[in-house]
């Protein structure tokens, strides 16, 4: 016997995911999980029976409902699929996911769709942050066409903004979560680090490519194959989310904790070349920003990292405020990442030195690919 689920696959951002209803899924708990593994086709390298893509951003989960705070129209859940364990964590929110999450609220009936756009007020259960979206709905139809463009995704769509209200503390309960912009951790088998560990939409740990033996310009495949890099990315994480007391022992953050905090190696702006072989110049970004996902190296930049390191950017002391370009937009920031360029901002004020965010913002694009019913093993 198989189960049949209705379901959506729509690109956000430069990820995609599979949109659920809440309603067509069991409780929340293990077997709401082994349900979600059968519908990715995980724990497989291919996920070659299920909707997974075999790489970390497509393989994402966005369950919907209806909510009942005042303050939000619906709830979404985000869920990312481990493709070769058999792990689902909860922990976080993903930016680029919930570029779809408005345009799929509306496809599925629990938002109406106004004209000539929609205004979503989003609960992310993960973090406990109210998200607004604006969605273009002319007529009353979500458009998808448009002629904004995302370094990493081909071709232009209709712009999708995203605004985290008051997204500090999503997940250690403040925007410095160590009270320090930065810190020093100890690294087995390296050495000592200055690192910042920001909570803002993500909590993100942020170090500086030149004490990694790294440019900041390297690509995916590149990191990728370079295993003990990886090692080092990986346990640098590990470290910090020992730290934020995610786990006692650093070594068991890649199973316990693997998707937050989530891991930044930044530079200053420098030229280099994309993944596609496009040359970006050094006066076309503020910083240079490389993240990992799931222990592996992520293709572009997470636009909920990206909200994080544009709130950084804004606090004296921490890393990336040190290597942004002099003189950047303090609210506005251009993160040069391996597919191009993208931009996020903070909405901030300087209260006697103390820095609160009231919100972080970034702009996305989204696709509706398809709506109908996946069928999952029993």
């Amino acid at each position: 016997m198989q189960t049949a689920i209705p379901c959506m696959i729509i690109r956000g951002g430069t990820s995609k995911g599979v949109y659920l209803l809440e309603k067509d899924l069991p409780p929340e708990g293990g077997e709401r999980d082994k349900l979600l593994m059968r519908i990715m086709g995980s724990p497989d390298l291919r996920q070659i029976d299920g909707l997974g893509g075999a790489a970390s951003v497509t393989s994402k989960v966005a369950i919907l409902g209806p909510s009942d705070r005042d303050d939000a129209d619906v709830n979404y859940t985000f869920a990312q699929i481990s493709v070769d364990k058999p792990l689902v964590s909860y922990a976080g929110n993903c930016g680029n996911i919930s570029a779809g999450v408005g345009p799929f609220a509306i496809e599925s009936g629990l938002v109406p769709a106004g004209d000539p756009e929609t205004t979503i007020r989003i609960l992310n259960v993960n973090t406990g942050k109210i998200m607004v979206e604006n969605v273009l709905t002319p007529e009353g139809v979500v458009t998808y066409e448009g002629d904004y463009t995302i370094p990493g995704v081909p071709g232009t769509a209709a712009p999708v903004k995203i605004i985290v209200m008051e997204p500090a503390g999503t997940v250690c309960g403040g925007l410095l979560p160590t009270g320090n912009p930065s810190d020093i951790l100890p690294i087995p088998d390296f050495g000592s680090i200055e690192v910042s560990i920001v909570d803002a939409a993500n909590p993100l740990v942020f170090a500086r490519a030149g004490d990694l033996g790294l440019t900041g310009k390297e690509l995916p495949d590149e990191l990728d194959q370079d295993l003990k890099a990886l090692g080092l990315l990986e346990r640098i994480r590990g470290e910090a989310a020992k730290r934020l007391g995610f786990v006692e022992d650093a070594a068991e953050a890649s199973w316990k904790t693997p998707g937050v905090p989530k891991l930044a190696v930044i530079s200053s702006p420098a030229d280099y070349l994309t993944t596609g072989s496009r040359e970006i110049g050094e006066a076309e970004m503020d910083l240079l920003g490389r993240m990992t996902s799931m222990q592996k190296a992520h293709p572009t930049y997470a636009m909920t990292g990206a909200m994080c390191t544009a709130a950084a950017a804004v606090i004296p002391g921490t890393v990336v405020y040190q290597l942004k370009r002099p003189g950047a937009d303090a609210g506005r920031l251009r993160i040069a990442h391996p597919a191009g360029v993208l931009e996020a901002g903070a909405d901030y004020s300087d209260q006697g030195g103390t820095i609160e965010i009231q919100n972080v913002y970034g702009f996305r694009t989204a696709r509706l690919i398809l709506k109908g019913t996946v069928f999952c093993r029993a």
